[in-house]
């Protein structure tokens, strides 16, 4: 699932106009990078959340005709659903019983998703989040286990503790990028709008939440625009995912 609904509030003045995962980069929008990333990486069915001028999001697929795969429409058009709010509302996508791959539209990251994938697959974590050792105001709190403890906001000084940790805690930064197993939508009590930041925080103490640590990896959000020009001169952020 491609996470497109958002604002794109840091962008404007493009996003008066444009939806945030049309924004270009060397003339190729971030949702065609992002599609063409997966599809390279071996997925072949995607789901994609809107709101904010969606329509141009679903007249860009039809033109691309779904870049030759299936792509399904989450739409929240009516009202943006935040993180995890989005992920529930496209719970009917995800009844295969398999893990799904969640991925900001606005993150560019040479990551390697199937490894995150595997690294899931082997554990027996409810979600396992990719993450780094980068500055950020915002950060998780994994304890030596590599198990989700807490929270922490640099700017407001808030912490969260969620589950008792075994060891040190690590500050690390959330890349955007997780693997969920379907088994969360039963536990999702919240409803409407909601991040999926308190969901995991939520869990944390019944439920294994795991890092991947990806630190080393290339990463930027493209949302903040202080980062467009180093972007558009880092092509090996995208490299490979535009045949």
């Amino acid at each position: 699932m491609i996470l497109a609904a958002g604002l794109g509030t840091r962008l404007k003045p493009f996003t008066n106009y444009k939806p945030k995962a049309l924004f270009e980069i060397n003339g190729v929008s971030l949702l065609e990078i992002q599609i063409r990333k997966l599809i390279n990486v071996g997925f072949d069915q995607l789901v994609v959340n809107i709101h904010h001028f969606g329509e141009q999001i679903i007249d860009f697929l039809d033109k691309n005709n779904n870049f030759g795969i299936q792509i399904a429409i989450s739409d929240e058009r009516q009202l943006l659903l935040d993180t995890g709010g989005g992920i529930k509302n496209a719970y009917h996508f995800f009844d295969d019983g398999k893990p799904f791959l969640i991925h900001n539209v606005d993150i560019l990251s040479n990551i390697d998703l199937m490894a995150l994938y595997q690294k899931h697959i082997n554990s027996d974590a409810l979600a396992t989040l990719a993450v780094q050792q980068r500055p950020s105001s915002r950060y998780f709190l994994f304890d030596s286990g590599a198990k989700l403890c807490g929270w922490q906001n640099l700017k407001t000084g808030e912490t969260r503790m969620a589950a008792t940790p075994v060891g040190m805690l690590s500050a690390l930064a959330f890349s955007g990028i997780h693997v969920i197993n379907p088994e969360i939508f039963p536990l999702m009590t919240e409803t409407g709008k909601f991040s999926i930041i308190d969901v995991y925080l939520r869990l944390a103490s019944q439920q294994n939440i795991m890092a991947y640590d990806h630190t080393g990896d290339d990463l930027t959000d493209v949302g903040k625009t202080e980062n467009l020009a180093e972007i558009r001169q880092t092509k090996n952020l995208f490299d490979g995912s535009i045949s």
